[in-house]
């Protein structure tokens, strides 16, 4: 899944991304507001997360603009400004969510999975394909009860095709949401991805879950319970 992460501290950025990259998401960071107002408006991301005091453009400035824009992009406001006016003005103008500074970067991964299972409008944590499960809180694969060793990029790579409920994935989507920029050449990439989980989830005695669509991308046909 793609995140957008705003936040001025360069410390602080590379600790989050890390962590969010480790936990399979394509993270776009930058250091102020102006340029993560222009990122917010120019892609489609699963998820933002922005700090408020940044410079050029304050965080409840941009989370103002993003919603006058219709831009429906769900955000968990990262901040260490932590008064409760400081949290109703922020949910007020628009955010979905507040953590405060200094938090455990297991609980901010946990709130983006959140937000990330809400804009596919799923509430429950365990999504059910067939004989596939997806615990999408412990990150943890079964087939039939069997675990699945993913890695992080694998693991996100299954979600974003279990989340798209039965319609194809092209080449293009998964490269926007599964990969960050600098991942060179991406084709290439995302089919050496789907043939490791191919081969990860694929049991003798089943259907293949994931199908290939000559010339659109790639599906599991069956639908999310």
């Amino acid at each position: 899944m793609r995140v957008l992460l705003v936040e001025d501290s360069p410390r602080l950025s590379k600790y989050v991304k890390e962590g969010l990259s480790r936990a399979g998401y394509s993270v776009d960071a930058v250091l102020d507001g102006e340029e993560g107002l222009w990122l917010a408006l120019s892609n489609e991301y699963d998820a933002l997360i922005l700090d408020l005091m940044l410079p050029k453009i304050d965080g409840i400035t941009l989370l103002r603009r993003l919603r006058e824009k219709g831009r429906k992009t769900h955000v968990l406001i990262l901040t260490a400004k932590d008064t409760v006016t400081d949290r109703v003005k922020g949910l007020s103008e628009g955010a979905d969510d507040y953590l405060v500074k200094p938090f455990a970067i297991e609980e901010l991964i946990a709130r983006v999975q959140a937000l990330v299972r809400r804009s596919y409008g799923l509430k429950k944590t365990v999504i059910r394909v067939g004989s596939l499960e997806i615990d999408s809180v412990a990150r943890k694969v079964t087939r039939k009860g069997i675990d699945v060793a993913l890695t992080g990029r694998e693991y996100a790579l299954l979600e974003f095709l279990v989340l798209k409920d039965g319609r194809v994935a092209s080449r293009s989507e998964i490269e926007l949401h599964i990969y960050d920029d600098h991942a060179e050449p991406l084709s290439n990439v995302v089919d050496s991805t789907i043939y490791r989980l191919r081969k990860k989830i694929e049991m003798p005695d089943e259907p293949p879950l994931i199908k290939t669509r000559r010339g659109m991308g790639y599906v599991i046909e069956e639908k999310l319970e």
